[in-house]
């Protein structure tokens, strides 16, 4: 059997889900030594056991040459690698996360609110006036790359610049056969964006302003530390992979989802308020991060399988939102699916997506802005084959290119 390292199934492996559900809920990919917890209730589960399945890298897992390569590259001349928020655990993980939540509040996304709504407008006005898009270069990757450049002090015109910052510092998770030579390269991007930040966050310190990293600069009370320019680059690689790359993928999808199902866009045309539940039957049916990375720091029995201590455990997202135990009819696409919002594609328990809001507005502002202004959205050209680019971890589609009718 095809395994999650096969491209076919990266592409599409909603078929490879449902055959392994069938089974169980937990399986092992042999090629990798990787044990995938597929089911929604025992992923549920396993993400809030942090007492044994660890978000703290398996200090005994062989690096390669080019892992090896790239940390040199960043540590001599960056900033290495701090393990912060995502890749640590309780009570660790409970102070970033603590100061970060005062970062992504209701309130702050309130405030930002406008403003995506207005980068939206801008996009789908300059798709208007030509009558067809790109949907990824020209608004899946600017509406999110436009609005965290603005927050990291660069030019809206500026965020493809960012978007091969992003590329660089996920370019071992995306491309983990690369060689000493592409490590290095990525690496020494990541160097530039790290060396841009450092001057940002000095620059906010003194001057704060009404954005993120201010907000971070500054989100300790008078009696705690502030973050460390180690854990402030940590942090902001962390937030820029998670808030650009993932947002990009979800925009895509639901784009393509309503191209694919002209009965579902005609429904979201119809009844507006049916826009959140929309949002979240995407996120379902083809969440942005398939799956997470964490290790059994003992030996665990989930669903009447046994798995041994020090193993590499991943929770399946993509999985569990296609359980069919707790999902009627799991591939069938539908904005008015009752229970939509009880997928996993901003995880469970403490490390919950932090950035769910922010991404939740982004899309809300997105499709608002797009049916407004459309009439009719189809295809203007067969879709690439594969779909996607290949990854274990992420849903990135390689181009959607759209003929749109505007509205008048």
């Amino acid at each position: 059997m095809s395994g999650l390292t096969d491209p076919s199934v990266q592409d599409d492996p909603f078929e490879y889900y449902a055959g392994r559900l069938a089974s169980c809920p937990v399986w092992h990919e042999d090629d990798i030594d990787l044990w995938v917890i597929g089911g929604l209730a025992e992923a549920r589960e396993a993400l809030q056991d942090v007492s044994t399945f660890s978000s703290t890298p398996a200090r005994s897992r062989r690096a390669s040459d080019a892992q090896i390569a790239h940390h040199r590259t960043l540590a001599e001349h960056g900033w290495p690698r701090q393990a912060t928020l995502q890749r640590t655990d309780p009570p660790v993980h409970t102070r970033y996360r603590k100061l970060l939540n005062r970062v992504f509040t209701p309130a702050a996304v309130r405030d930002f609110t406008p403003h995506i709504d207005e980068i939206a407008r801008e996009l789908v006005d300059v798709i208007a006036e030509r009558g067809s898009c790109e949907f990824v270069a020209d608004f899946a990757l600017p509406l999110p790359g436009i609005f965290i450049a603005e927050q990291l002090g660069l030019d809206r015109a500026d965020y493809r610049r960012f978007r091969r910052w992003a590329d660089a510092m996920l370019a071992l998770a995306n491309r983990p056969q690369m060689s000493v030579e592409e490590a290095i390269a990525e690496a020494t991007i990541e160097v530039e964006a790290q060396h841009f930040l450092a001057d940002e966050f000095d620059r906010r310190r003194e001057t704060p302003g009404p954005d993120l990293i201010s907000m971070l600069v500054h989100a300790h009370g008078d009696d705690e530390e502030p973050f460390t320019m180690h854990e402030l680059q940590d942090l902001m690689h962390q937030l820029v992979t998670g808030g650009f790359e993932t947002t990009t993928a979800a925009l895509s999808a639901g784009m393509w989802l309503l191209v694919q199902h002209p009965d579902q866009q005609q429904l979201l045309r119809e009844q507006p308020s049916l826009m959140g539940n929309f949002i979240e039957e995407v996120l379902r049916y083809d969440a942005p991060v398939q799956g997470l990375w964490r290790q059994a720091v003992c030996p665990a029995h989930v669903a009447g399988v046994d798995i041994p201590e020090g193993a590499n455990v991943m929770m399946r997202f993509g999985a569990a939102n296609r359980d069919p135990r707790v999902f009627d009819e799991p591939d069938r696409f539908d904005v008015t699916r009752s229970n939509a919002r009880n997928h996993s594609a901003f995880g469970f328990g403490a490390h919950f997506c932090v950035g769910a809001a922010l991404a939740r507005q982004e899309m809300a502002s997105a499709f608002v802005a797009i049916l407004d202004r459309f009439e009719s959205i189809e295809l203007a050209e067969p879709m690439p084959d594969p779909v996607h680019e290949p990854s274990i971890f992420l849903r990135p589609m390689k181009r959607l290119p759209l003929r749109v009718v505007p509205k008048g």
